[in-house]
């Protein structure tokens, strides 16, 4: 056997070390032959599934690796999350996340996770404002304040869907209830088809939910939009107004959703992430899919959506505090 030259031993020692180092420091070797696992909170056929998927099959093709959805749902997104956040930071986990998760340790007390402390925000997926919509047969009112006056002549006769405790829809109604000093029936489902499914059928008088989910109910007269509550009117149907048009200051309930990497991931591979998912949003494919979601996003810097995901841990924190949500 031959001993090590001493240029060969010095390689030993810097390899050697280099095994040491946080990911990010061996970022230009990223990724290898490994495959790259996002965790999405939710079982496939959900919105958050809907925008993952394609971006990742784009994101795949241009890293040259294998994107695999991991669908890990329960406890609200909780658990998906507390398991990404104890995930190596190697560029292996990412977590795509919703606006939900932002809030989680607020009304999840043992959630598992800080969402601002333990994920590196990456990118943002889409954003869907979401809107108070009413089955027409059930409650025949063609603006919020005329359901704002029903409410307050028959309190607690208007039953409203969530698609969930501690959703943004249940937050949602919570701030419609202090906002106007009226009582709501609230009914809570396990997701939206189902909430979609009782409002069509009546057995409920309302919801919040994207206008993308509610487009051809809309125009075949099933459903009806009351009002947006997002800074913006809808493309889809710019005949709707605001809440802040129908007289509700600042009533933002905008649902996000985004990629995201366990903290201390380092920033050549967080930089490359973000440049892949943002060559994905541009296709004209992707932007048409997100159109018929009522979906938008733009193009953003990875600081520019740090600092997003900072203010919506801000508001939406406060919001669920407000509400006393509190959940096992």
């Amino acid at each position: 056997m031959f001993p090590l030259s001493r240029l060969s031993r010095r390689s030993a020692l810097i390899g050697a070390a280099a095994a040491f180092l946080p990911a990010g420091s061996r970022g230009s070797s990223w990724p290898d032959d490994s495959t790259i696992n996002w965790i999405v909170p939710f079982q496939a056929g959900g919105l958050t599934d809907a925008f993952a998927r394609p971006v990742a099959q784009r994101v795949s093709e241009s890293i040259g690796q294998t994107i695999v959805i991991d669908n890990r749902g329960g406890a609200g997104g909780t658990i998906a999350a507390a398991q990404a956040a104890r995930a190596a930071p190697d560029g292996y986990t990412f977590l795509v996340a919703f606006t939900g998760l932002a809030y989680a340790p607020v009304i999840y007390p043992n959630a598992g996770f800080e969402f601002g402390r333990d994920f590196e925000p990456i990118s943002a997926l889409a954003r869907t404002q979401s809107s108070l919509v009413v089955n027409p047969e059930r409650l025949d009112v063609r603006s919020v304040r005329e359901f704002v006056e029903h409410a307050r002549r028959a309190p607690g006769s208007i039953d409203v869907a969530s698609i969930g405790l501690g959703t943004t829809t249940h937050l949602a109604i919570d701030m419609l209830q202090k906002r106007a000093g009226i009582e709501l029936h609230h009914v809570p489902y396990r997701g939206g088809a189902a909430a979609l499914r009782d409002l069509l059928a009546g057995h409920v008088a309302a919801t919040f939910m994207s206008i993308g989910t509610l487009t051809g109910y809309v125009n075949k007269g099933d459903l009806r939009v009351l009002a947006v509550a997002g800074r913006r009117r809808e493309r889809l149907m710019p005949e709707v107004p605001t809440m802040e048009e129908a007289g509700f200051p600042d009533f933002r309930v905008v649902n996000w959703f985004g990629v995201f990497a366990p903290r201390r991931t380092g920033s050549p591979i967080l930089d490359r992430m973000h440049a892949a998912i943002q060559q994905a949003l541009a296709e004209p494919a992707i932007k048409r899919l997100w159109l018929e979601q009522a979906a938008r996003v733009e193009p953003e810097s990875r600081a520019d959506f740090s600092r997003f995901v900072e203010r919506e841990i801000d508001r939406w924190s406060r919001t669920a505090r407000a509400a006393n949500v509190q959940m096992e």
